[in-house]
């Protein structure tokens, strides 16, 4: 599989970057053979549109998936739309290295939601991030999104 993760740097051993749109490389990874190829993600510095250029990029380089931490609804609807694969929650503490070997023990189940709504689209129900300065300390209910019908 040719697998494309998101990464702070050019090399095996740079950390992923959660963000698919705004990380400054994309790390291409045969996984059979581990041969890499370093793309710069030259959307990255966009003011809008990042994402849907960035899957524009990826989708140009025949990738078979992408493992990152998240996929905006624009960047997932191009990606969709080209058959490619999403494993989404990497962590920003692992290296690609560390992110690739989890992927390969199959740690990452492909994204459910590829196939249907953003799973932020499906409505939430946990707390939310509680950033508030209010008397209730923050712990306000995050309101998830709208419901598909």
């Amino acid at each position: 599989m040719k697998l494309c993760i998101t990464s702070t740097g050019k090399d095996i051993e740079a950390r992923i970057d959660p963000r698919f749109g705004r990380a400054p490389w994309f790390l291409i990874v045969d996984t059979d053979t581990d041969v890499l190829e370093a793309v710069e993600n030259t959307a990255a510095s966009q003011g809008q549109g990042a994402g849907i250029s960035a899957a524009q990029l990826v989708t140009d380089k025949k990738v078979d998936g992408v493992l990152t931490g998240r996929v905006g609804p624009n960047s997932m609807n191009v990606l969709q739309s080209s058959n490619i694969k999403l494993f989404e929650g990497v962590s920003s503490q692992d290296t690609v290295s560390q992110a690739l070997a989890k992927f390969k023990n199959g740690t990452y189940n492909e994204n459910a939601s590829a196939s249907g709504a953003s799973p932020r689209m499906q409505g939430g129900g946990g707390k939310g991030q509680g950033r508030g300065m209010g008397g209730g300390g923050g712990q306000g209910m995050g309101g998830g999104g709208r419901r598909r019908q």
